[in-house]
Order: structure tokens, then sequence, then C-alpha cells
């Protein structure tokens, strides 16, 4: 991996909506550092040391504003204002039923065609590890009922990056955020040989158009069991029905844990710079994506340096809520009431081994 070459602020400044955007550069003393854009609120880049101390680039992102905002719409954004898919844009909120926008075929996808991805957040900076950034959502924007403000802290933690979000609305509403970057520990070519390992004894299949069916299924005898350590690559082109419907991996996995807990969701291991990633959050599930649909095309799919995203060049695992939890009782719950304060925590650690 070559030496990282310093980003440049001034190239993701720029006004978007008449809201001006900004880099935001977080520093500590674990040897990782994290840059973050107002720009949907979206990390651009984690610097973190291998196992000889070098550090090395780990999620793919773009050098400058302008490639961000006509690149891969989710890449590295804190997701809002609801995360993952609601099928047909559908969904029934005490006996009525809301509408929203269909953006991903014929579902809503990830907050609709305004959601957090395309906002500039307003951002108060907390210090030189933490900046808050704020959005607040109107009244039927998007379809979705009352209006809602939400905030996310990025704070950096020694090795360890925390996503720390809340949200209040004045009707009851859903809400599911989750953040969406792009690992890759390696900081380059495929994550096929990334060891990972799941706490995660089921998850929930979907149909042909990566909706949920409904079921809650065990992963024992599945290429989704990652309850012990296996690579990336090592079954995921697996003649498998769910294997197939996702081009490999693309589903929600149940994470082990009591609801609400904060605690571990996914360790993932590259073997040749022993760089460590520990994921944990207080979310009942977590999307594992394993980049399918990245082609290196110009220009959404090259990154940095003019670097093209391979195929499988990226690992997503997003802590969240279930998809199209609404239209599913057995699902947690997404409905927020009047008052009440949703709250969450994602926390990504950074180690060696």
């Amino acid at each position: 991996m070559p030496h990282p070459v310093a980003l440049d602020p001034a190239a993701f400044r720029t006004e978007v909506d008449g809201k001006p955007t900004d880099l935001h550069t977080l520093t500590g003393d674990g040897g990782v550092s994290v840059d973050v854009t107002d720009y949907g609120a979206r990390i651009v880049r984690i610097l973190a040391p291998d196992r000889d101390g070098v550090p090395g680039d780990v999620v793919l992102g773009y050098d400058n504003i302008r490639s961000v905002m006509g690149g891969q719409a989710s890449m590295g954004a804190f997701i809002g204002r609801f995360a993952n898919r609601i099928a047909h844009g559908r969904f029934t909120l005490d006996g009525v039923e809301h509408q929203l926008a269909r953006n991903g075929g014929a579902h809503h996808i990830h907050g609709g065609v305004k959601g957090s991805r395309f906002r500039v957040f307003d951002t108060e900076r907390l210090g030189p590890g933490a900046v808050r950034m704020s959005l607040t959502y109107a009244d039927g924007e998007e379809g979705y009922p009352g209006e809602l403000r939400s905030a996310v802290t990025y704070r950096l933690d020694g090795d360890t990056l925390r996503m720390e979000y809340e949200a209040v609305a004045d009707r009851r509403t859903i809400v599911n955020f989750t953040g969406h970057a792009y690992f890759n520990l390696a900081g380059a070519g495929s994550i096929l040989d990334h060891v990972l390992t799941m706490n995660a004894r089921a998850f929930t299949p979907t149909d042909a158009t990566a909706i949920p069916t409904g079921e809650i299924r065990p992963v024992a005898g599945t290429p989704f069991d990652f309850t012990t350590p296996h690579r990336i690559g090592e079954r995921i082109d697996a003649d498998d029905e769910q294997i197939r419907f996702g081009s490999g991996y693309d589903h929600n996995m149940v994470i082990d844990k009591p609801p609400g807990a904060f605690g571990p969701v996914a360790t993932v291991e590259e073997p040749v710079s022993g760089r460590l990633l520990e994921v944990s959050s207080s979310e009942p599930g977590a999307q594992l994506h394993s980049g399918n649909f990245l082609t290196g095309a110009a220009p959404r799919d090259v990154g940095r340096g003019g670097v093209p995203f391979v195929r499988r060049g990226g690992l997503c695992i997003e802590p969240q809520r279930f998809p199209d939890a609404p239209n599913h009782p057995n699902f947690p719950s997404t409905v927020l009431d009047p008052g009440e304060i949703f709250r969450g925590v994602i926390a990504y650690r950074f180690g060696v081994r």
C-alpha cells in the first residue's frame, strides 16, 4: 500500500443548496485519523496503522467534493431518515398508509431521493477528535410523517471511532439510521481474503428484489454462517438462492445480544497487513454487503488517486434496525413516538494481529 497523501481541505469546500461544505479531520492518540465531510455527514477517509505501524487508507472514498457528489451515493454516508429498504415505499402507521418516494426500483431505499446522503449537515466542532453534525427533516418530506430533528457525533477515542446518533420527532414516525463506510483493510484490491466473524446466528432472507420475506432463518449450514471465522470469498459464489439474489452478500444479519444493548457485531481481519476491525453497536441487525456492484467504471467508481473500485473491493457492515421493518410486525420496531429520543451507537475499533 502506498503511503497515503494528505487530503486537501479546499477540495471539499463548495456550496450545496445554499449551505457550505468542508472537510473535518479527527485526530487522536491511537495512530488513527478520520476525515469527514458535512455533505451526507460522510466518512471520507480513515487512516489506520498496519502491524508495522505504517498508516494506510482503510475505507473507499474520493479526493474532492465534486467526485463525492458524482460518486457512489451511499459511500461513507450517515444514512437517514430510514436506512435500507421499504417495500414499494409503503407502510401503515396507526391505520394511516404512507407512500414514500420509490428511488430503488419499485422500492424506497436509504431515505429517498433527498435523503441524508444528499444533504449538507450543520456542523459543530467539539475538539480535535470530535465533530457533531445535525439535520432536520421536514414533516412530509419524502412522504414521512413528522418533523424529525437528528444529529450524529463522530468521536475518535484512541483507536476507536464512535458514531453516536439521536433523533426526536413531533409526530409518530419511523426511524432507522446507519453508517455506510466501505472498508478495505488492505487498502486496495478485493476484500475476498478478509476474514470475517459475525455475532449472528440468524439472518433475514429476501426475495429477488432484496426485500425481506419476514422469515428469520438460522445461518447454520448456509454461506451466511460467520459465527466462526471464514474468508469472505470462501462461499460468496455458492450455489445458494440467497447468494444469487444478492450477487454475493447483501443481507441483514440478526445480531446476538439483548434488545437495545451495546455489544459486538463483527470482527474483520486482513492477514497480510495484520489490520483488524472490530464493529460494535446498539442495533439489533447489521447489513452485510460485499461490494458486489462496484464496477471500476468512471466517474462513479474511481476513487482517490484515480484508482478504480474493483468489484467486491469494499466491505460494508451497517448496524441498523431490520430492513422493511414497518411491514413486518415480528421485526424490532422502528416507531418513534413524539418527544421520545431515538439513540444509537456504532463503534469501529482498529487494531492489529
